[in-house]
């Protein structure tokens, strides 16, 4: 029993009975076009009702067809149609498109489909309702004698003359409307992957989304990595210097604790900013337009600084706007990259530095090709430093950050066991720079730790 029931269910099972609805559903969808044709075929045979005739219905069927492939070229129909599938005709739902057809030749499968499965259906639905019927009355023709009456034949097969053969054409009829409706679900099953499915173009857009998704989430990632590190890095070094000094130096512990609470209230913002978009998936466009406003050089690094220098660690700063004189004429995504690469150089020398930690900073554009140039005293914003050079070169197309340490953190960075490679700070600070086109060195150098990052600038500064 089990098996007789398993190699019936290719024609009467689930499956099957959902392509048989399916193909019900096409040839429902038929219908419009049908009448439509169906009086334009009477009007061209002269008036006559194409329903009484079987060779004029069969022409308004052929006429409706290529009303069908037209509208099958709307953009919408392929997700329409796919939805159907995807329901009733047990195909995998990845082996189909997405959305509405894009291309021409995307339109082109998909009114090819259309046309197969409208034009299918209506001959399995006009079989499913003529067929049970006459199989119907065939099988009771035995044993009811009035419809022995009936004008009732099959071919030149007369059944009044043959009653008791009649429920053998009846089961025949049967068993071949069960074979034509499981033939034809199984043939639309397998051209729906080809139909329906991606084409080259889609595969290629579907692509670029998924690579554009992968880069915010990336960006997403890097901001909290900057922001969150940066803060728990110098938190963490202000508190304890406070603590060193709380009873002799309380002026020192009030800007420490100052300097923290600051520090934890940025980055409190930056956090809720990113775990909303991430909340919110679909928030983080391609575009990144929906990014949270991230700190600038231009500015924020005073503050940054500020902040840094509240752990009481030595900082000298040397910026060099340019010419210019002006960081807000900086272009702005490079004064964002440039903002989080220092933020990273200051992480890890307070993170990896061992005893005073004396850092150095240099933040100046120069040419591409020259030596820098700048207006001199533009000096250290904010802090102890040096006053800037002054070049002839009139090419300024980079900014260059120049970080290094006192040779104490770099022997401790380059001891044996120590990272000396960079982890993912000094990774995302490198990805930031070369979505900018630029470059970012990290390593010892000439005794000292040093972060180097050279960041194209193009027009922006001129």
């Amino acid at each position: 029993m089990a098996r007789g029931r398993a190699g019936l269910s290719p024609l009467l099972g689930a499956r099957a009975r959902l392509r048989w609805v399916h193909l019900t559903l096409g040839g429902a969808l038929l219908m419009p076009y049908f009448l439509l044709t169906e009086v334009a075929v009477g009007v061209l045979a002269g008036g006559s009702n194409a329903r009484d005739s079987l060779p004029l219905s069969l022409a308004a069927y052929a006429a409706a067809l290529p009303l069908v492939a037209v509208t099958g070229l709307f953009r919408l129909v392929r997700p329409m149609s796919v939805a159907a599938a995807r329901a009733l005709c047990g195909v995998p739902g990845e082996r189909f498109a997405e959305g509405p057809a894009r291309s021409w030749a995307a339109r082109g499968r998909a009114s090819a489909w259309w046309t197969l499965h409208l034009g299918v259906g209506a001959l399995v639905s006009g079989m499913s309702l003529a067929v049970p019927p006459m199989a119907g009355v065939l099988l009771a023709l035995p044993f009811v004698s009035a419809l022995r009456e009936l004008p009732v034949g099959l071919g030149p097969f007369d059944v009044q003359a043959h009653p008791y053969v009649a429920p053998l054409l009846g089961t025949a009829l049967l068993a071949g409307l069960v074979l034509c409706a499981a033939g034809a679900g199984t043939l639309l099953a397998r051209l729906a992957p080809v139909l329906l499915g991606p084409t080259a173009a889609d595969r290629l857009a579907a692509a670029e989304e998924r690579a554009a998704d992968l880069a915010v989430r990336n960006r997403l990632a890097r901001e909290l990595h900057d922001a969150v590190g940066h803060a728990l890095s110098a938190v963490t070094l202000q508190a304890s210097a406070a603590r060193r000094v709380l009873d002799s130096d309380p002026d020192f512990v009030r800007e420490a604790l100052a300097a923290i609470e600051d520090t934890t209230r940025r980055t409190v913002g930056e956090l809720d900013a990113v775990l909303g978009l991430l909340r919110e998936g679909d928030g983080a466009g391609a575009g990144g337009g929906g990014l949270p406003a991230a700190p600038t050089l231009a500015a924020d690094l005073d503050g940054l600084l500020a902040r840094s220098r509240a752990s009481g660690i030595p900082i000298t700063a040397r910026q060099d706007p340019g010419p210019a004189g002006d960081w807000g004429r900086l272009p702005a995504i490079a004064s964002r990259e440039a903002y989080r690469i220092v933020q990273e150089g200051l992480s890890n020398a307070l993170r990896h530095g061992t005893g005073p930690v004396d850092l150095r900073i240099l933040v100046r554009v120069r040419g591409g090709q020259g030596e820098p140039g700048g207006q001199g005293g533009q000096g250290e914003r904010g802090g102890q430093g040096e006053s800037g050079g002054q070049g002839e070169s009139g090419g300024y197309e980079e900014l260059e950050i120049t970080m290094t340490n006192d040779p104490a953190a770099a022997a401790a960075a380059a001891a044996p066991g120590a990272r000396t490679t960079g982890g993912r700070g000094l990774q995302g600070a490198a990805e930031r720079a070369a979505l900018l086109g630029g470059q970012v060195e990290a390593g010892p150098h000439e005794g000292r730790w040093r972060l180097r990052a050279v960041l194209p600038l193009g027009e922006g500064v001129r």
